[in-house]
């Protein structure tokens, strides 16, 4: 039998989760992130799981990497020191942006800076038309005076786009060529490589988020893998992106802007799963870990992808009021709403929880590393649902009366209430704000809640489900197993997949198949070339799609295409699959108006394994409780005696009534009063609304 082994480890903001899936099974650990050093948890986890497990380093065949690194520097503004080369004339695009008020009525409305101050932006002697037409050479000798000046400057990596490159790169890569001659050990990054779209400050900004954080994420990358080739582990390392793929390193290294939410992705990914695994048509995934509440929508056993991220917001859910990025993701929403995030007491006197977070350091006052403000973990901890020995598998003893001296003093003191009642206000506004964002979610897409299964998972989320799911109108929930470090193991599930964007403006009164499926060669041979270095031989599927609008509006929806050439019989085919498009989402379209296509895509990825059958419990039983333990219950103010159950301990069949609550090493779920509890035929927990007597 062979004793081949893969591991995987998502770093988050709190906490850094290790997975190794072996030929006995499953181990897992979780263990708090090591900010100023986040391979040292890396590694440190990789050592004990493998020993946890009794399985040789040299028996890990792949290593599945997400991280937050990237994220956490453009949010921080801890990158490299950049500079931004550009077409003469274009040096402010970057800082006039879209050039609208995103808050219009806030006089004091803050604006994001951008990652590039004017200082380190300069311009060269260059046009390229918007055809692709060369209106004015590339002045090569200005370029070379340039670089002697970023010499000079000491700058640490280099972002080059010039006006229209989308369409004709040449300028840009030869550019790239002089400035890299001359300045060896510099970063390049060319928007015609990281962002070859229309759409001048988007990719500009994508451009220069890559430029910053590539000498970070090359650096970080290269003491993992040198720290796991010394532990002896030697094989490949793929890093998961936002898109919910996995890629090369050498992609990771030179693109680090996909690997933005990466950790997030791999969460949907088992998600996504999950539903396949049981037949789920409408799902709400939802992941809540030490630092944030992640939120998606999958129809069809498909996550919602999006051409547009933003990271560094300076309101909190306002669009427009982040750094742009240009890059493949799912699309979730993101909110500050962990298991860490601080509560407190505001000047009219009303519960506030997050964004801000107590991280890993100091942490949550019940970790005892010197927190001292009540955070969402802490009120979880006062009201009983926490067993402070057995939390994040005894990795950390929480100290729940530091929770009880925190939520006082912050919260209950200021309030004129009990402890537990203050807790109980924190957790109730976190869970509404979880709620709250996930209806604007779904209204800012045009799908329905109702009727969707919420997939739970992430160390605080099976926590706060099922009060979520009440809230949402939401019936039924489902907590896989490795809930706890459930996006680790998405990781596991993932596809090794690239996708690629090419800009090419047409009008479909005029469409020109040919120029089109020449668009796609060249965009299949990019995207294999990238497949092809983490899956040389395995078979791939081709997903094509094309951002299409009506004449006149400025902006696109994504348009599913068939996976094979165009013929010339399909400009009127590309209309009535816009129109259908376009009706799902705005319940209706616009007739005798001309459609034009802006935007190209094509994905590549390895084909997805076949899900595992589901087959009936032919027996269920009651399982008998290990405990009981005092919980305080908000619906009726008192406290109240739950069940404790070990999740280990409960066989496909186990059927539980709420209130309970069923304990595991990296996360507890908690069930309800009005909710009871299933264990499926893939391990996984059902709860379910109990229907009220009529």
């Amino acid at each position: 039998m062979s004793n081949e082994a893969r591991l995987a480890v998502d770093i988050g903001g709190t906490f850094t989760d290790v997975v190794l899936e072996h030929v006995g099974g499953q181990d897992q650990l979780k263990l708090l992130t090591t900010p100023d050093a986040p391979e040292r948890a890396v590694l440190e986890g990789a050592t004990a799981v493998l020993a946890q497990a009794n399985v040789p380093a040299s028996a890990v065949t792949l290593v599945f990497h997400g991280t937050t690194l990237a994220t956490n520097a453009l949010i921080e503004r801890k990158g490299a020191k950049t500079a931004l080369v550009t077409t003469e004339g274009f040096r402010d695009s970057i800082e006039i942006a879209y050039e609208h008020r995103f808050e219009q009525y806030d006089l004091y409305m803050e604006r994001p800076k951008p990652l590039v101050a004017r200082d380190w932006r300069f311009t060269v002697r260059e046009r390229v038309a918007a055809d692709g037409e060369v209106l004015l050479q590339l002045d090569e000798n200005e370029l070379r005076r340039l670089a002697d000046e970023l010499i000079s400057l000491e700058v640490a990596s280099v972002a080059i786009c010039f006006l229209h490159s989308y369409v004709n790169g040449d300028h840009e890569q030869r550019a790239g060529e002089i400035l890299a001659e001359a300045m060896p050990d510099v970063s390049i990054t060319l928007s015609s490589v990281v962002c070859p779209e229309i759409r001048e400050y988007d990719r500009m900004s994508t451009t220069c988020a890559n430029a910053y954080v590539q000498p970070l994420m090359a650096g970080y990358l290269g003491r993992l893998q040198e720290g796991l080739r010394e532990m002896g582990i030697v094989c490949p390392m793929l890093l998961m992106m936002s898109s919910g793929g996995v890629t090369t390193v050498e992609t990771a290294a030179a693109i680090p802007i996909r690997l933005v939410e990466s950790g997030p992705a791999g969460g949907v990914i088992l998600a996504r799963d999950i539903a396949k695994d049981n037949d789920l048509v409408s799902v709400l995934s939802f992941d809540m870990g030490g630092t944030t509440a992640k939120i998606t929508l999958i129809d069809d056993f498909t996550p919602q992808i999006a051409r547009s991220f933003e990271v560094a917001r300076m309101y909190r859910f306002l669009k427009g009021s982040g750094l742009p990025l240009r890059i493949p993701v799912i699309d979730m929403v993101e909110i500050g709403a962990g298991g860490g995030s601080i509560a407190e007491v505001d000047a009219m006197q009303r519960i506030r929880v997050g964004p801000e977070s107590a991280g890993s350091v100091p942490g949550p006052a019940c970790y005892g590393n010197g927190g001292e403000k009540p955070t969402v973990t802490d009120a979880d901890a006062v009201l009983g649902r926490i067993d402070p020995a057995r939390f994040a598998g005894g990795q950390v003893v929480l100290k729940t009366m530091r929770s009880v001296q925190a939520i006082d003093s912050e919260i209950g003191g200021k309030l004129d209430s009990m402890p537990h009642v203050a807790a109980a206000g924190v957790t109730e506004i976190v869970d509404e704000n979880m709620a709250n964002a996930a209806r604007v979610h779904a209204i800012e897409n045009g799908k329905p809640m109702a009727g969707r299964t919420l997939v739970a998972f992430g160390g605080a989320a099976p926590l706060h489900a099922a009060r979520l799911a009440d809230k949402l109108g939401i019936e039924q929930v489902v907590v896989p197993q490795g809930a706890g470090v459930g996006s680790a193991i998405g990781f596991l599930r993932a596809q090794i997949s690239y996708e690629v964007v090419r800009t090419r403006y047409m009008d479909l009164r005029e469409f020109v198949s040919g120029r089109i499926n020449e668009l796609f060669t060249e965009m299949r041979a990019e995207a294999e070339a990238v497949v092809r270095l983490g899956a040389p031989d395995e078979p791939l599927v081709e997903t094509r799609g094309a951002f299409m609008r009506y004449r006149g509006q400025g902006h696109e929806i994504m348009v599913p295409l068939p996976d094979r050439d165009l013929t010339v019989d399909d400009g009127p085919a590309l209309e009535k699959w816009f129109a259908e498009a376009y009706s799902a989402l705005f319940s209706r379209s616009i007739p005798h108006l001309s459609v034009e296509a802006l935007n190209w895509t094509l994905s590549l990825a390895t084909d997805r394994p076949r899900a595992e059958a589901v087959t009936e419990i032919t027996e269920n039983y009651t399982p008998h409780a290990e405990a009981t333990r005092s919980l305080f219950d908000p619906a009726s103010g008192d406290w109240i005696e739950a069940a404790v159950y070990s999740r280990a301990a409960l066989n496909p069949g186990a059927r539980i009534v709420g209130p309970a609550i069923l304990v595991e090493d990296e996360t507890t779920t908690l069930v309800t009063n009005g909710f009871g509890a299933a264990v499926n035929s893939l391990g996984q927990i059902v709860l379910t609304k109990e229907k009220a007597a009529v």
